[in-house]
């Protein structure tokens, strides 16, 4: 079985999530006796837990631990598969002279930052491995006032909580005394049994699955001490217990490997197509835009072969498209000089008739701003030329509700609630401070989405000040929302905010952009949409791929532990 991982590897790595799954497999096989061949000279499983048994008795009887509380006897319609010969199922509590035990109850004001007693927590327990992450102490006064348990080196600690439930590692011991929270179970077991072995079992799916079995809890799941105790471990022969940990070290150390490697190559790779699309956004000449696309095309298929080298795509051909690099200039089209004076018009009459504000003029764009060449026919302009700008405003709770009513109107609070292309407001409200229309675009100008996008589909919406709404004058509004995704990384140059980061007014209006010619808008529209359809198809054969790979690996596991 070791020889049908190794020579698969990298089929079982390269599926989604495939070295977290392998990892699991590994642990999965090894309790299973498929990991290493078993010797019949070992003295049988069943010779070691009877010492253990006698080993228990002999404490109890000098006064060194208290009588375990009797386990239910063990039924053959619990055993979940099974075992190789010398191996015996065993509940986890009956390997332990100490009756598994939860941690201690320590409230926050028991707890003391200068105290010697270091108090473990949740987040130092991963999979296999003490983090040794958490920063807590309580004194010794506590200490001996709640008769807390002191930790020794070589306790296994078990997760009662997520992620994942039911987690363990062995603690190293620390240069102080040591306790652990409530929602840690400490497992101390004899010296006669493999502690390394006792960790990779409980970490296996097989236990896991148990312990989800039992997880308890409407707001946190959890899973009980007393329900941990009666849990099942395969119990191997001490002396396969010994190698099975030598060969779950090894192959995880495999592990390890793989994944710097997998890691390092995504970052090459990533690199690697940014920098030939940055070659194509930043050609000097149509000469140097060709050698560049030559090189990119040659390698297509090697290079887009990920999400996100796709989505890097997206968004070169948007950039190219804002450049008038996507679409050829026609001459004969009316120049966006004049297409920006009938703009102007618009927006005065507009005003004149109180449709619009009379918005501040808009500075000169500047010799270091933006790119002081753009194709012919166009204009360098900047965004607030274009547009109306509607800035959302803030309701209180007690003005918006849950449920239309007769008069309201939706409204939307943030990115939260955008979909795919149009907004989906859960809420509704009967004021109308700040509202946006059918045909404008929502713009994200505040919070983690700085940059989102939707279209507005609903005759009116009111919008918080998370949002802002533009109106485009005259222009196409599908290249308006493109030119405004090109933009993404713009406006998230400009947030600013530790709390929440955010963009003004004066960012989105003051952003220089190329303006085309109003047929030329039209043209680069459909040549985007166009493209990014073809994205979108490369994407579901990734998707396929992925599927058939992944169903591959699985066939591959399910080989490997029938």
């Amino acid at each position: 079985m070791t020889a049908l991982l190794t020579d698969n590897l990298p089929l079982l790595a390269g599926a989604p999530n495939g070295i977290k799954k392998l990892r699991e497999l590994i642990l999965e096989l090894a309790v299973r006796g498929k990991l290493v061949p078993q010797d019949p000279r070992d003295e049988p499983a069943s010779e070691l837990l009877k010492r253990i048994a006698e080993e228990k008795a002999r404490l109890v009887a000098e006064g060194k631990i208290k009588r375990q509380k009797q386990l239910a006897e063990l039924g053959e319609e619990e055993k979940l598969f099974e075992l190789p010969c010398g191996w015996e199922w065993q509940r986890l509590d009956a390997i332990s002279p100490m009756s598994l035990v939860d941690g201690d109850w320590i409230e926050s004001k028991d707890q003391d930052p200068s105290g010697g007693v270091r108090l473990l927590q949740l987040a130092d327990i991963g999979v296999n491995e003490f983090k040794d992450k958490s920063d807590r102490f309580v004194n010794e006064e506590t200490f001996l006032r709640l008769n807390c348990t002191a930790l020794e080196a070589g306790d296994i600690l078990i997760a009662r909580l997520p992620s994942p439930i039911g987690r363990a590692c062995i603690f190293p011991g620390l240069s102080c005394k040591a306790i652990t929270v409530v929602d840690v179970a400490v497992l101390r077991p004899l010296n006669t049994f493999c502690s390394g072995y006792v960790v990779n079992a409980i970490n296996s799916t097989c236990f896991r699955e148990q312990v989800e079995a039992y997880g308890k809890g409407a707001t946190r799941f959890r899973i009980a001490t007393g329900h941990l105790k009666s849990l099942l471990i395969p119990v191997p022969p001490l002396s396969e217990q010994h190698r099975i940990v030598a060969k779950v070290d090894e192959l995880m150390a495999l592990c390890d490997r793989l994944e710097a490697q997998q890691a390092d190559a995504e970052s090459a790779h990533a690199q690697l197509v940014q920098a030939l699309l940055d070659s194509l956004t930043q050609a000097s000449d149509a000469a140097d835009f060709a050698q560049s696309w030559q090189r990119l095309a040659e390698h297509f298929h090697t290079l887009f072969s990920t999400e996100s080298s796709i989505d890097a795509l997206k968004q070169a051909l948007l950039q190219l498209a804002v450049m008038g690099k996507l679409v050829p200039q026609d001459s004969g089209d009316e120049p966006a000089s004049a297409l920006l004076k009938r703009i102007a018009e618009e927006k005065a009459r507009l005003v004149v008739e109180g449709k619009i504000k009379k918005q501040k003029l808009l500075a000169q764009i500047g010799a270091d701003e933006g790119s002081s060449k753009v194709s012919s026919g166009w204009e360098l302009v900047r965004f607030g030329q274009l547009i109306e700008l509607i800035s959302g405003q803030h309701l209180g709770p007690d003005e918006y509700f849950d449920s239309p009513q007769d008069g309201a109107i939706p409204y939307l609070t943030g990115p939260a609630e955008f979909g795919e292309v149009h907004p989906q407001p859960t809420r509704f409200t009967h004021e109308r401070r700040a509202t946006s229309i059918q045909g404008d675009i929502l713009l994200t100008v505040k919070g983690s989405g700085v940059g989102k996008t939707n279209f507005v589909d609903q005759e009116e919406l009111a919008i918080s000040r998370q949002l802002m709404a533009i109106r485009p004058v005259l222009l196409d509004t599908q290249f308006t929302r493109y030119l405004l995704l090109s933009m993404a990384e713009h406006f998230q140059s400009k947030s600013i905010g530790i709390a929440i980061p955010g963009i003004s007014r004066e960012d989105v209006l003051d952003a220089p952009i190329g303006l085309p010619p109003l047929p030329e808008q039209h043209r680069i529209v459909a040549k985007v949409d166009q493209l990014m359809a073809l994205c979108d198809q490369l994407k579901a054969r990734l998707g396929q791929a992925r599927q058939v790979h992944e169903q591959l690996a699985n066939a591959l596991v399910e080989q490997a532990v029938a």
